[in-house]
């Protein structure tokens, strides 16, 4: 991506500025700008290692011969559970350009980010707002809209969340993105129909294998806020999968 696609004004620095994103990008043209300084990564410091308290040993129980030691109960899936998905809300972007823009779909535990409340809650919805911005889908030229997945049990109620492979079919129809970029492991793996870790499925683009016909939409994928905020070192990997993402829009 060259550098006009991303390029900021003084009063998009200055607002960048009072959210805490340092966008460190020279004013030539280059190839890749740097990533700001809210998605570099963060050098924890060192900690001493904790003291090791002395711990006698118990002598371990005795099993007569014949039997077996009792396995930890499994914990069992409820029944009928699946990867589901909301229907698509609109992040950015006017109200009559819904189409053509980007696609975002993220994991969303329902138990901490609340489903019938904001896209994403506290630090991690700002992280997010802060990440949409640098790339500057803010301004509303492309519409951009977020799905959210997680796993649990249809409830084939009205507008209630639905299997993710009928609920994407479904917004790919109405929306017909020109990027879907997944956040998170479950979105990815769901998405691209592979058990490899995100590590591996991030940093490149990869077809869509959810649903047929999609091949020439580019998908991206990349990890998710929450987990930035526990692991900020992989900043710099996020960013620059964003910026692989905008440079599809490019082409």
């Amino acid at each position: 991506m060259t550098l006009h696609t991303l390029k900021l004004d003084a009063r998009q620095r200055a607002m960048l500025d009072e959210m805490g994103v340092k966008v460190w990008w020279p004013t030539a043209l280059v190839t890749q700008p740097e990533q700001p300084a809210e998605l570099r990564p963060v050098a924890a410091a060192a900690a001493p290692p904790a003291p090791m308290a002395a711990v006698r040993a118990r002598p371990a129980a005795a099993v007569p011969a014949g039997a077996t030691p009792a396995a930890r109960p499994a914990v069992a899936a409820p029944h009928g559970a699946g990867i589901l998905a909301e229907a698509p809300r609109r992040l950015y972007g006017e109200e009559g350009a819904a189409q053509a823009g980007w696609l975002i779909v993220a994991d969303m535990p329902p138990e901490l980010d609340g489903r019938h409340g904001e896209p994403f809650a506290g630090d991690a919805g700002r992280l997010l707002g802060n990440m949409l911005r640098a790339l500057q889908l803010h301004d509303g030229a492309l519409p951009v809209h977020l799905m959210r997945t997680h796993r649990g049990v249809a409830s084939g109620q009205p507008a209630s969340p639905r299997p993710l492979a009928e609920a994407f079919a479904e917004a790919v129809a109405e929306l017909a993105p020109r990027i879907v970029l997944a956040m998170g492991p479950l979105a990815a793996q769901s998405l691209m129909q592979s058990s490899e870790p995100l590590g591996k499925l991030r940093g490149r683009v990869a077809p869509l294998a959810v649903m047929t016909g999609m091949q020439d939409v580019p998908f991206v994928a990349t990890y998710h806020p929450a987990y930035l905020l526990r692991n900020p070192a992989d900043k710099a990997r996020a960013w620059s999968d964003l910026c692989l993402a905008a440079e599809q829009l490019a082409r």
